[in-house]
């Protein structure tokens, strides 16, 4: 399969004053933010991307297209809304804080799986559309680009927790203990057999050896050579 480049938006004004601004319209990516976004677009500029696909909120496409700008060929770059935020329903548009002391936050630290959002979205609902999503996505610039083939999907926290989580074979009550920091990058790819994780929630680092596509097969006993850079 092709090779999912995972991109969590920068840093945006609700996340620097500890709002939950969830699908709320006019949350943008604050100057951190921007530089954050860019810094990642710097960093994947040696990989010749064939898409750049992002949730329709403003700070996602924003950072995509800082991604973009960087980009020496021209990306498919479409917008998904089963890539867009969680529907936080009631919680939309509080601090943290606040949300800290509701009976539902316990249960959105310890059992995910259980928790419906009041007026809003299940996190299992959350994990099934997002990962349908990725997972159409993988399989269609496969088919178009060849297996080699490296892309990027740009989206929110919770989103790309829950994929990764999936990736990882874990329980969407485990999915907290991942950690997706603004504008950092995580790798997946699908195999035949099942996903392949290669990074999660980095914020440096040489991403050229991408460059080059993963071929994978089988996994190596004892841990193989790593990827070759171009």
């Amino acid at each position: 399969m092709a090779t999912v480049i995972l991109v969590r938006h920068g840093r945006t004004t609700a996340n620097a004053t500890g709002l939950l601004a969830g699908r709320s319209v006019g949350v943008s990516l604050d100057q951190t933010g921007r530089d954050q976004a860019a810094l990642t677009g710097d960093r994947l500029a040696a990989v010749p991307l064939v898409g750049v696909v992002s949730s329709p909120l403003e700070r996602c496409q924003q950072t995509a297209r800082l991604i973009l700008d960087r980009q020496a060929g021209t990306p498919y770059a479409p917008v998904d809304p089963d890539l867009t935020e969680c529907d936080y329903g009631q919680w939309q548009g509080r601090t943290l804080s606040d949300l800290a002391t509701e009976d539902l936050w316990p249960v959105v630290q310890s059992q995910p799986s259980a928790v419906v959002f009041p007026g809003g979205e299940s996190m299992a609902a959350m994990q099934a559309r997002s990962v349908a999503a990725i997972r159409r996505h993988d399989a269609a610039f496969e088919a178009e680009y060849g297996p080699g083939a490296v892309w990027a999907a740009v989206s929110h926290g919770d989103i790309i927790k829950s994929i990764l989580a999936d990736a990882l074979g874990m329980h969407l009550d485990l999915f907290q203990r991942i950690n997706v920091g603004p504008a950092s990058v995580s790798i997946v790819r699908y195999g035949a057999s099942r996903p392949s994780v290669y990074a999660t929630n980095t914020d440096a680092g040489d991403l050229s050896w991408l460059s080059n596509g993963i071929h994978s097969g089988d996994a190596p006993v004892g841990g193989g050579v790593g990827q070759k850079a171009p």
